[in-house]
């Protein structure tokens, strides 16, 4: 069977990003080595020793840096969150000074959702596994 074991993140800087991603979402560093000219850079949820692992990726070529911006024009989130209490978390970061994109919603059908700038170059969604 496989697994997820990793996947990535464009980030424009990865000093920012990873203060953003540890700091002020809580993830854990996981990695962090020299990779030519930049660095193996990941991080994951601090309570789960062996989980998927979020790459922070350097947006190093112009389609890249390209797809990124189409991603974030179009309100496409870049990676999605799973947790436990949407409006705790949203209360939380937004006190850290994320940038939401409005308050939590719920549509029928579908869990509560809300859209936050990364301060990265993207945007991340966080839904509510309730």
């Amino acid at each position: 069977m496989l697994k997820i074991a990793l996947t990535s993140v464009l980030v424009d800087d990865q000093d920012k990003a990873e203060k953003f991603y540890t700091d002020t979402l809580g993830f854990e560093k996981k990695q962090d080595f020299a990779v030519g000219g930049a660095r193996w850079l990941t991080v994951a949820t601090s309570r789960e020793n062996e989980g998927t692992e979020l790459l922070l990726e350097p947006v190093g070529y112009d389609f890249a840096r390209h797809y990124q911006k189409a991603l974030y024009e179009a309100d496409i989130p870049a990676a999605s969150f799973a947790t436990d209490d949407i409006r705790a978390d949203y209360e939380r970061l937004s006190a850290k000074g994320v940038r939401f994109r409005g308050e939590p919603t719920k549509m029928e059908g579908f869990p509560a959702t809300a859209l936050f700038e990364d301060r990265c170059g993207n945007l991340i969604q966080i839904f509510e596994t309730q």
